[in-house]
């Protein structure tokens, strides 16, 4: 609260109605340095070469399951590796034994056609059908005039 001194003989002292804005500024700016910094820090995924795919995109859900095939044929679930012989049950903690979650499965291109499929046969065994592959968005071949 602000006060003024008047150069009266009144030893009153009258109070201002005016907000400081100032410390207000401060603080948002702060805030905003803050929340770019810390933007790009919370969006960590694992780095996969993916192949591209020309098929229409479909809608992701809001918290899509991922599990990628890294190029060294290691298995994680969103960023937490995981052991191919435990894949059944860490998704069935990550999912909480919803088998009809979706699964978005990602594999870096060099993985061989054979791993991919290793895994799929993995996930039907573990009760999960609902597999769909990710891939990169590709604009289609246009036909060549004749």
């Amino acid at each position: 609260m602000g006060a003024r001194l008047k150069t009266g003989g009144d030893d009153d002292l009258a109070e201002t109605h005016e907000i400081n804005v100032t410390p207000f500024i401060d603080v948002m700016l702060v805030l905003l340095i803050i929340f770019m910094v810390a933007a790009p820090l919370a969006t960590v995924d694992i780095a996969v070469d993916l192949p591209a795919s020309t098929a229409e995109r479909q809608p992701r859900p809001d918290k899509p399951l991922y599990l990628t095939v890294k190029p060294d044929l290691s298995v994680a679930i969103g960023d937490d590796a995981v052991a191919r012989e435990a894949l059944g049950p860490a998704l069935d903690r990550t999912t909480e034994n919803n088998r009809d979650t979706r699964v978005f499965l990602r594999a870096d291109k060099v993985v061989p056609y054979g791993e991919l499929m290793e895994v799929m046969n993995l996930l039907r065994s573990a009760g999960y059908l609902k597999i769909a592959l990710v891939g990169l968005d590709q604009a289609p071949a246009v036909a060549a005039p004749r």
